[in-house]
C-alpha cells in the first residue's frame, strides 16, 4: 500500500524530539544537583532509556495497546516482542490505526514518552538513593504504573472514553463511545500526575538528603539547567504537536499552543519570584519553561492560543508557590518534580474543564468536561501512588534505597561510578564542589 510519507516523516521527526527530551532532562536535572552528584543525576536518566529501550518492545506496547484486560491493562503476552505489530499473520506491514503509516512508527513515539514519564522521577531523590535500586524501580514501575496508566487513558481503558469506563459510567454513553469524553491530548495523567505523584511516594518513603534544610544544596551549573530547559522546549513540540498523528491542523495549534503557554509560564514564574523574593533568576525562567510546558500537555489540542497564555500564566505562578512548600512540610523534593510535574499536570488536566473551546465550561459547555477531568485525575493520583508505594517498599525491604551516609556525604559520583564529573589541569581528579 501507499503510505502518506509526510505523516510518517512528522511521527518519526516527533519521536526522535521526545527522545532527545531525556537527554536533555539530563541537563537539567544534572545542573540543579551539586557537583559531586551530577554525573549520577544524568545517569539516572540515561538508565532509564537503556531499561525501558528493552522492556517496551518485549511487553511494553502491548500491556499499553494490547487487546483490554478488566480496563486497566493490555495483554502483555498478545504482541509480547512486537509480535504482530509490526507485521501481520500474511506479513504485509500492519497500518497504525491513528494515520496513515505504519504501526512499527507508533511504537517508535511512544516508547519515548514511557522513557522521559519514568525519568522525570529521578530528580525528586537526588544524590541519596542507589543506582542499582533505581534501575530495578526504573523496570518494575514502567511495567506496573506507567503501562497500565498509558492503557487506561489512551489504549481504550477506565480513563478514556469507552463504554465501559469511568466517563461512561459517570455521563453515559452513545454508540459505544463516552458522552463526555475525557481530554488528555499528550500526558497530563499518563506522564505528568503519573511521575509526579510517584516521586511524592519515594520522597516521604525514602526520607530527605543529610543536611536537608539545614545547609545550602544550590544548583551547581547554571547554564547546564538552561540548556536542558531549551532542549526540553525543543523536544516537546514532539510531544504535543506530535500527538496529533499527522502533519495537520491540530499539529500546527499544539505547536502555537505549546509555544505560547511556556512563554507564559516563563512570565508568570518571574513575576511571582520577583513579587517574592526580588529577583528574577535564571533557575525560575528555566522551571517557567517546564512549568509552562507541563500544563499545555494535556490541553494542546483543545484550547486556543489566547487560553494557553492563561494556562500557561497561572501555571508559572501555582508552580513557583508549590515548590516551596517541601520547606514548609519537610519533604526533601529534592529538584522539585512535585512542585512542577504534579502540580503543573493538574493545572493543566483540571484547566481543560474551564478553557476547552469546545467543552469548556467557560465557553459554554457546562460543568461535565470539569467533573470528568477532576475525577480522571484523581483516580490517577491514587493508582500511581498505591502501585508507586508498594514497588517502594518492596525495594527498601530487600535491595535498600539509601547509599551510605560516607557516600552521600563525599559524592556519590566518586563513590557509586568511580568518577568525577571535573578534573584539575595537572591531570589528578577531582571532585569540585560548589555550594555543598
Amino acid at each position: 500500500m501507499e503510505w502518506d510519507t509526510g505523516a510518517t516523516a512528522w511521527m518519526l521527526t516527533s519521536a526522535s524530539l521526545v527522545l532527545l527530551m531525556t537527554p536533555g532532562l539530563a541537563f537539567f536535572y544534572g545542573g540543579m544537583v551539586r557537583a559531586k552528584s551530577v554525573l549520577n543525576m544524568m545517569m539516572m536518566s540515561f538508565g532509564a532509556m537503556g531499561v525501558i529501550g528493552v522492556v517496551y518492545v518485549l511487553w511494553g506496547w502491548s500491556m499499553s495497546y494490547g487487546s483490554d484486560v478488566g480496563g486497566i491493562i493490555g495483554n502483555p503476552f498478545e504482541q509480547f516482542g512486537l509480535d504482530g505489530t509490526i507485521f501481520d499473520a500474511d506479513g504485509a506491514a500492519v497500518v497504525s490505526t491513528l494515520g496513515n503509516y505504519p504501526q512499527v512508527v507508533d511504537v517508535a513515539f511512544q516508547v519515548t514518552f514511557a522513557i522521559i514519564t519514568t525519568a522525570l522521577i529521578s530528580g525528586a531523590i537526588a544524590d541519596r538513593v542507589k543506582y542499582g535500586s533505581w534501575m530495578v524501580f526504573t523496570g518494575i514501575w514502567v511495567t506496573l504504573a506507567y503501562f497500565p496508566m498509558a492503557h487506561m487513558v489512551w489504549g481504550g481503558g477506565f480513563l478514556s472514553a469507552a463504554d465501559n469506563g469511568l466517563a461512561a459510567m459517570v455521563f453515559g454513553s452513545t454508540d459505544g463511545a463516552a458522552n463526555v469524553a475525557p481530554i488528555d491530548f499528550a500526558g497530563g495523567t499518563v506522564v505528568h500526575i503519573n511521575a509526579g505523584i510517584a516521586a511524592l511516594v519515594l520522597v516521604l518513603l525514602i526520607g530527605a538528603r543529610k543536611g536537608f534544610g539545614k545547609e545550602p544544596m544550590r544548583p551547581h551549573n547554571l547554564p547546564f539547567v538552561m540548556l536542558g530547559a531549551a532542549l526540553l522546549w525543543f523536544g516537546w513540540f514532539g510531544f504535543n504537536a506530535g500527538s496529533a498523528f499527522g502533519a495537520n491542523e491540530t499539529a500546527g495549534l499544539a505547536w502555537v499552543n505549546t509555544t505560547t503557554a511556556t512563554a507564559a509560564g516563563i512570565l508568570g514564574w518571574l513575576i511571582t519570584e520577583k513579587i517574592r523574593d526580588g529577583h528574577a533568576t535564571s533557575l525560575g525562567a528555566a522551571s517557567g519553561v517546564v512549568a509552562g510546558l507541563v500544563a499545555i500537555t494535556p490541553a494542546a489540542g483543545s484550547l486556543s492560543p489566547v487560553g494557553s497564555i492563561v494556562l500557561g500564566a497561572v501555571a508559572g505562578v501555582l508552580c513557583a508557590l508549590a515548590v516551596g512548600l517541601k520547606y514548609k512540610f519537610g519533604y526533601d523534593d529534592s529538584l522539585d518534580v512535585v512542585g512542577v510535574h504534579l502540580v503543573g499536570g493538574l493545572v493543566g488536566t483540571v484547566a481543560i474543564g474551564f478553557l476547552a473551546t469546545d467543552t469548556g465550561l467557560f465557553y459554554g459547555g457546562g460543568a461535565d468536561q470539569l467533573v470528568i477531568q477532576i475525577l480522571v485525575a484523581l483516580v490517577a493520583v491514587v493508582f500511581s501512588g498505591l502501585v508507586t508505594l508498594v514497588i517502594g517498599l518492596i525495594i527498601k525491604s530487600t535491595l535498600g534505597w539509601r547509599v551510605t551516609e560516607e557516600a552521600e556525604v563525599g559524592g556519590i559520583d566518586l563513590a557509586v561510578h568511580g568518577e568525577g564529573a571535573y578534573e584539575t589541569v595537572g591531570g589528578s581528579r577531582v571532585i569540585t564542589e560548589v555550594n555543598s
